[in-house]
């Protein structure tokens, strides 16, 4: 009865019934066990290379090739990316700063440049606004702010936290698009407050600020894709445990395959910096 539901011959049931067991050493489980960890860690987000990498770090010998058939044994299938709109624009009446980054995302010291944009989040209470502020050598997440409101007060405390936490030398450049919020005359007091050097993409290019358009990519299409938010405040909860695991967990194949903390780290015993 059991072949006939299943479709399967008689001699073919008890062709495997009579197969010997598969044995699988401890050390391979542990193996299994891992990947399925830090892939549902990533919330489905690591590919063959990546998840290869992290295995690495935990002690496995392992190639992108193997790791690519132990995701097909466990069916650990990566969810693409899809493409998503930018939503600041400029108020015409305000000016704007020169492209001085000019696609240069790759600084060689701490606090020389810093990148922020502002991104929305939907939940079914309502859209949500997210603005950061990156520092480009380390990719790290320095300052960030989130409301259901796209103010100028948002952004503002975005680079608030920023300045917190790092507490910077004058002479920081800060880069951003043109958005009415980063060029209004408020929040280009606050840069000259604390003499920051503003910034600015030419118009509609949004390669002028990759790295940071990047973040927001992983952010809603790694991390929040499968998630499905009931309300602004679990929403705001879950931006802080990514940008959590982004800082402190996420590898990056710019910074040797390091998170952006551990890199910060390793550049502060180089070069004395704190």
């Amino acid at each position: 009865m059991l072949c006939n539901v299943l479709q399967v011959s008689r001699s073919a049931f008890y062709d495997w019934l009579a197969r010997p067991a598969k044995i699988i050493s401890e050390r391979e489980l542990d193996l299994y066990r891992t990947a399925k960890r830090l892939f549902k860690r990533s919330r489905g987000s690591l590919g063959s290379r990546q998840l290869a990498k992290k295995l690495r770090l935990e002690g496995f010998s392992i190639g992108r090739y193997r790791t690519r058939s132990i995701m097909r044994k466990l069916s650990l299938v990566v969810t693409q990316r899809q493409a998503y709109k930018v939503t600041t624009k400029r108020k015409h009446s305000d000016s704007v700063a020169d492209n001085l980054l000019d696609q240069q995302f790759n600084p060689t010291q701490a606090n020389q440049v810093w990148a922020g944009d502002v991104t929305y989040l939907r939940t079914h209470q309502g859209w949500m606004y997210l603005a950061i502020v990156m520092d480009l050598h380390s990719r790290r997440i320095v300052g960030w702010a989130i409301s259901k409101r796209m103010t100028v007060s948002l952004v503002e405390r975005a680079l608030q936290m920023a300045l917190t936490l790092r507490k910077p030398a004058r002479g920081v450049m800060f880069h951003s698009d043109r958005g009415s919020q980063y060029t209004s005359k408020q929040f280009q007091k606050l840069l000259r407050k604390h003499g920051i050097v503003a910034s600015m993409s030419s118009v509609g290019a949004c390669l002028d600020n990759a790295v940071v358009e990047r973040f927001f990519g992983s952010l809603k299409h790694e991390w929040l894709l499968k998630v499905v938010h009931l309300t602004r405040e679990s929403m705001k909860l879950d931006v802080e445990e990514y940008i959590r695991y982004y800082n402190h967990e996420r590898l990056h194949t710019t910074l040797g395959d390091l998170t952006p903390i551990s890199y910060e780290k390793l550049q502060s015993k180089v070069s004395g910096w704190t």
